[in-house]
């Protein structure tokens, strides 16, 4: 009989540190046993509520809201990134934009089974292949390798209403305590944040997997 794990994943699609994390944890989910099944829920989260519509140029907004050279910033994520397998430069892609209508789409995903694959597809998109993630036809085009029909991927990210409840969620995200992303939930027993080292998430599974190991932890 297959011992199951749920894990909710709260990301946003322009943070680096969610790219990261959530390729960590999927290394780590990949290493398990055959008999182990895990669910991955991801949720929606804005790194950023109050993005424009035409996006800000990411390298203006570190320096006015940190007062440091960005490269400083991007050089730490792009050194983790790279201990995970993905060669990120950051400066590739210099613009940052709002993400309802991609967190619509991944949503909307969960009945197709497709979720978690289609939210690394849109942050790869984004980071790895410099794609504007806010462009309706571009969002599409990424939804249709992911279950999506081109004209249902259009309908979604242009519909009020599936977008208003998407922001609804969002903005719960961050009045239920969630500080930062990614923020990983275990079971509904215990939480993970940030991108931590590979070995965190081994461990996180494992005290998943036998809660018994985990009590014995902390002693």
């Amino acid at each position: 009989m297959p011992r199951t794990v749920k894990i909710d994943l709260f990301t946003d699609t322009v943070c680096p540190w969610c790219l990261v994390g959530s390729a960590r944890l999927d290394q780590a989910i990949a290493a398990l046993p055959d008999d182990v099944v895990v669910e991955v829920e991801n949720h929606p989260f804005y790194l950023d509520p109050n993005t424009p519509e035409e996006g800000v140029v990411v390298a203006d907004m570190l320096r006015e809201k940190y007062g440091r050279d960005p490269k400083e910033m991007w050089a730490r994520v792009e050194g983790e990134a790279k201990k995970s397998g993905i060669d990120l430069d950051l400066s590739q892609q210099p613009r940052s934009f709002p993400t309802r209508k991609g967190h619509t789409l991944v949503r909307l995903a969960k009945a197709k089974g497709t979720q978690h694959a289609l939210a690394n597809a849109i942050a790869w998109g984004y980071f790895m292949d410099h794609q504007l993630i806010n462009d309706d036809e571009v969002l599409a085009g990424v939804a249709t390798q992911h279950g999506f029909t081109h004209a249902e991927a259009l309908d979604a990210v242009r519909n009020p209403r599936e977008l208003a409840i998407t922001h609804e969620l969002a903005v719960a995200a961050a009045q239920q305590g969630i500080q930062g992303v990614p923020f990983f939930v275990f079971d509904n027993k215990f939480a993970v944040s940030g991108c931590q080292p590979a070995e965190v998430f081994d461990r996180a599974l494992e005290f998943a997997l036998d809660p018994e190991k985990m009590k014995a932890a902390q002693g």
